[in-house]
């Protein structure tokens, strides 16, 4: 039985990162070309981190619902979808997205390297929509200032959050992912008092200790992001978040980025925080984080990838396949540019 490699789906939190999220272009060889880097990928990974062994450079690439057809056909994974959106006190939107690359590394300058080789490749296939560079901000504090990542499972406990079994034998080993990009209003955010901080949050600003259940709002983030299923046991989620900013753009964020073996479990939370649970107690970082981008993707095995089957749909003319307008980002525009307070 082929022993399949799972993509670096479980490696550890990196000080330096590099999210580009692509749209496929129209035509057989938009297909062909990024069926070969996916081939290709593994070693050109290899090659340019090499050149500091030291550096932990990696990369995962996850495929877009639309986009799966388009380069693999049947069979697809069972739970890959578009993004949901979500209408709520605030919303959690879609945005156009068919690739995703996860670069991760301990220095920029690596993540850049590949990202470069990756567009070479790519070249005309496919077009940037976003492309985030996310950073470690002291002590992995997000830009609101408080520790980001704390409950993340550890051990076989994070494959197990994040990497599917057998409840979808042919593409066991893979994972989903949920990107969403938030930009902060630092100066309302920054005028609340700590411990109103803290009660939206859950958790001391200093020393990061959760708040006890007796304080702890109802609508603290740790309170809403927290499920379990129906036996009463916690559903677990990877996240490999990282603060980015431009500070000529007044733009400060946080990157959310969550692995799982389920979209659902990431759907779940994200219906509590936007919604309420129950409905009206919302997230109240909410207030202060706007959502500005929301796609999913399936990440496939790296034994798939190196082997990728010729489904159908890959073999037949892809610019004959239908494909859905664009979902306008929230405020109108990939270009994301300074925050804006919401009406």
């Amino acid at each position: 039985m082929e022993t399949l490699e799972s993509q670096p789906v479980t490696d550890n939190l990196s000080r330096s990162a590099i999210f580009l999220v692509a749209t496929l272009n129209e035509g057989a060889q938009s297909v062909q070309a990024t069926r070969a880097l996916c081939a290709d990928l593994a070693g050109i990974v290899r090659a340019v981190g090499f050149r500091d062994l030291d550096g932990g450079l990696s990369c995962v690439v996850g495929v877009g619902s639309e986009a799966w057809d388009r380069l693999f056909g049947a069979p697809r994974p069972r739970e890959l979808h578009p993004f949901r959106e979500i209408h709520g006190v605030h919303q959690a939107i879609a945005t156009p997205g068919d690739l995703l690359f996860h670069i991760r590394a301990a220095r920029m300058d690596l993540c850049f390297e590949l990202a470069t080789e990756i567009m070479v490749r790519l070249g005309a296939a496919a077009t940037v929509v976003d492309e985030t560079h996310g950073f470690q901000y002291f002590d992995d504090r997000d830009l609101l200032g408080f520790v980001d990542g704390t409950e993340n499972p550890v051990g076989q406990a994070r494959r197990d959050a994040a990497i599917l079994g057998d409840e979808d034998p042919a593409f066991a080993g893979g994972s989903y992912v949920i990107v969403q990009k938030y930009l902060h209003d630092m100066a309302g955010w920054n005028a609340l008092p700590v411990e109103r901080q803290e009660g939206i949050i859950g958790r001391k600003k200093l020393s990061d200790i959760e708040l006890d259940d007796a304080v702890k709002p109802s609508h603290a983030h740790n309170a809403l992001t927290t499920i379990y299923d129906e036996n009463g046991e916690p559903l677990e989620i990877l996240r490999d978040n990282m603060p980015f900013g431009d500070v000529g753009k007044g733009e400060f964020g946080t990157y959310f980025i969550g692995y799982t073996r389920s979209p659902g479990r990431i759907e779940r939370m994200l219906e509590n925080m936007f919604v309420g649970n129950p409905p009206g107690n919302y997230d109240r970082i909410l207030d202060f984080s706007r959502a500005v981008t929301g796609t999913l993707f399936f990440v496939p095995t790296a034994t798939f990838l190196e082997n990728a089957p010729q489904g159908a749909a890959a073999e037949a003319d892809p610019s004959t396949v239908p494909r859905r307008a664009p979902a306008p980002p929230a405020d109108g525009s990939l270009g994301i540019g300074s925050l804006k307070s919401e009406d």
